[in-house]
């Protein structure tokens, strides 16, 4: 429905954060009703006697009950439950139009393609400024990679890059490089989920296994020793 009718709505908001927020909040209640379309049915409290009332001398005897009169109150409960209507609504069923394609939606200096390749050439970008040693300008995009590690094709694309970089025989980082390299391979695999397990996690297997960085004479450290911990 968002899609179909409230294309308009939403390009007129464009700009206007409280009418955005109000919006937001509309739909909010949507969907807390959608989930929630029952209110929570209060249960009546009875208290319960205090201690020692049983010695007490002025206690009054329980009344008894009239049989015809119970039985009168639970025949008329049995006739309003037998004509109440069913405690589960019954789902309307609603052709909703397709509206507008999905171009409507994106941002007016580009489609959400344009969008996804700028963000793998940030991660290209960045990854040849660390290698390069342009430590500055890899600082610069270093965010924006992170951020975008939480699309499942610049992590693809990380692996990818990297991998061509031990191909060049350029797996041994000096300090600050080994540092960049591990930090992105573990906001990679922070946001991988189980489904790249055996995709983007695999991949990154013998890539941990080859960068590294001289400690001492003798000494190397591996990137897997940094990145070991994930699931």
């Amino acid at each position: 429905q968002l899609v179909a009718y409230e294309v308009k709505r939403m390009r007129a908001e464009e700009g206007n954060k409280q009418k955005i927020l109000r919006h937001i909040k509309e739909l909010a209640e949507k969907l807390y009703k959608n989930e929630n379309p029952y209110p929570a049915v209060t249960m009546h409290k009875v208290q319960k006697p205090t201690e020692g009332c049983h010695l007490r001398i002025h206690q009054k005897p329980f009344p008894r009950l009239d049989e015809g009169t119970v039985q009168w109150i639970i025949d008329q409960a049995t006739a309003k439950l037998q004509t109440a209507p069913p405690a589960v609504k019954a789902e309307k069923k609603c052709m909703v139009p397709s509206g507008p394609p999905i171009a409507a939606f994106m941002e007016r200096n580009g489609s959400a393609l344009a969008n996804s390749a700028r963000r793998l050439e940030v991660v290209r970008n960045c990854i040849s400024y660390v290698f390069e040693n342009k430590m500055l300008e890899a600082k610069k995009l270093f965010p924006a990679v992170l951020r975008a590690m939480k699309g499942r094709a610049a992590r693809h694309c990380l692996t990818q890059e990297l991998n061509l970089h031990v191909q060049q025989n350029r797996a041994m980082l000096d300090h600050q490089q080994f540092d960049f390299i591990v930090r992105m391979m573990n906001c990679c695999l922070q946001d991988c989920t189980a489904m790249d397990e055996h995709g983007i996690a695999a991949a990154l297997l013998p890539l941990v296994t080859a960068f590294c960085r001289k400690l001492s004479p003798g000494i190397t450290q591996f990137a897997y020793s940094c990145v070991q911990e994930h699931v």
